[in-house]
């Protein structure tokens, strides 16, 4: 018979136990910084309704994106992302929420895109949402990125610093009107501003060349990357509305103790998405990771879900995309997660099964980790081998001797020291070293 295939398919992530420790250790420092800020940890769906997850019917069109199947008469879709669960969750328990409402996810998401390095079709992502209705003031968006940053930085041991750019689309929609852009040349030149970093100025400027064929509104908008912004101010309301709110923020910002950010205009995201300002994560020492965190303002969350117009800003951080990459590249050092267990409990015979069992009950209630080697038909030498290969601190040797006795032959694993101590006496020993 031909063995079936040991490896994933490809865009799906197994990490060896050491690995997952680390990832699951960040993971709950990261998710402990979001429970601390007042963000409600939601467990939705991976399942969704195909017409919530998209508007489009020709399913076609959009089935390289998605993992899309059908039950019966029910077409349904694997989610991609935690805002569109969000919307529907938000907009069917209004009446039950308290607004602003922080919410939080981390969960797996599912695309069916092409695998290449650092995406994935199947990974993990952390979400952070604030939400109001009809109102939500531009603070919030200095504290979803606060909290970003203190998310960041309790794994920045792993990950090393991160900086914020902070771009706005209120300055765009501003320049754009004040230069008389059509809609569809306001939608190109999005699409260029958004590709520039990947692109380069050469190919940029040409894009803009054939976008607008006129020189002077191709140079204003170049303008923007080589001068800054402040060049635009009177030159019309509009505009200094969105120059003043992007000033004010980088000092709301300061305020609020987040000193790694500045404002990047190149800085789009989610072209027919956000609506005011947009913001971006990057890790400084490992800028081939791309995006960190990123995400915006959006005007109206769950406008195909309820009359009720709902305001939020939010952001996901790429936790697969910065951790499994950085695991799989060894990038991290796991000496630290490779050694989880302080004793393992060794148990000469059947017949002292019983007694074993309430020491390892005993130091787990103690907090020790501990786990006991319970093929007790196997050689001393066997057992004392299967300590060493899990890297135990301690084993507890239980033979006959310290069950009629009522102790523990406790053996130190490094030095190989050996003691007979109470159970008591044991756990005190194994907590100071």
């Amino acid at each position: 018979m031909d063995l079936k295939p040991t490896k994933p398919l490809s865009g799906f992530i197994e990490l060896l136990p050491a690995q997952q420790r680390c990832f699951d250790y960040c993971a709950s420092k990261m998710l402990n910084v979001l429970r601390v800020s007042g963000f409600s940890l939601l467990d939705l769906p991976a399942i969704e309704r195909a017409e919530v997850l998209t508007d489009k019917d020709n399913w076609d069109e959009i089935e390289t994106q998605m993992f899309l199947f059908q039950k019966g008469d029910t077409k349904m879709g694997l989610r991609y992302d935690g805002t569109v669960g969000l919307s529907r969750y938000v907009a069917g328990h209004l009446n039950n929420l308290v607004f602003p409402f922080r919410a939080s996810q981390f969960s797996k998401r599912y695309r069916g895109e092409r695998a290449q390095r650092g995406r994935y079709r199947e990974f993990y992502q952390m979400d952070l949402d604030i939400m109001g209705i009809n109102s939500l003031s531009i603070n919030y968006d200095g504290e979803i990125i606060s909290v970003i940053n203190r998310a960041l930085e309790s794994v920045a041991e792993f990950i090393g610093p991160a900086e914020v750019l902070i771009g706005s689309r209120l300055f765009w929609d501003a320049l754009f009107d004040y230069l008389k852009l059509s809609p569809d040349q306001k939608k190109d030149v999005f699409v260029l501003i958004d590709k520039k970093d990947k692109m380069g100025d050469e190919d940029f400027a040409e894009g803009l060349k054939d976008t607008l064929n006129n020189p002077d509104k191709e140079n204003m908008i170049k303008s923007v990357f080589t001068d800054g912004y402040k060049n635009f101010v009177g030159k019309s309301e509009q505009l200094d509305v969105a120059i003043n709110e992007l000033t004010g923020f980088i000092k709301t910002l300061g305020g609020m103790g987040v000193k790694n950010a500045k404002i990047d205009l190149s800085i789009a995201r989610g072209l027919a998405y956000y609506t005011g300002l947009v913001f971006e994560f990057k890790l400084i020492n490992h800028p081939e990771l791309g995006t960190a965190a990123g995400g915006g303002r959006y005007a109206d969350l769950a406008g195909k879900f309820s009359k009720t117009k709902i305001i939020g800003v939010g952001a996901a951080i790429g936790f697969s995309r910065i951790f499994a990459s950085m695991l799989e590249n060894n990038q991290i050092d796991l000496s630290r997660f490779s050694n989880p267990i302080d004793v393992a409990v060794l148990v000469m015979g059947d017949n002292n099964v019983a007694y074993a069992s309430q020491i390892v009950n005993a130091l787990r209630d103690a907090e020790i980790t501990a786990v006991s080697y319970l093929d007790t038909d196997k050689k001393f030498k066997n057992q004392i081998e299967y300590a060493d290969k899990i890297g135990a601190r301690f084993a507890a040797i239980i033979g006959d001797d310290e069950v009629a006795n009522n102790k523990i032959a406790l053996k130190d694993m490094v030095s190989g020291n050996q003691e007979s101590l109470s159970i008591n006496d044991a756990v005190k020993k194994i907590k100071v070293q």
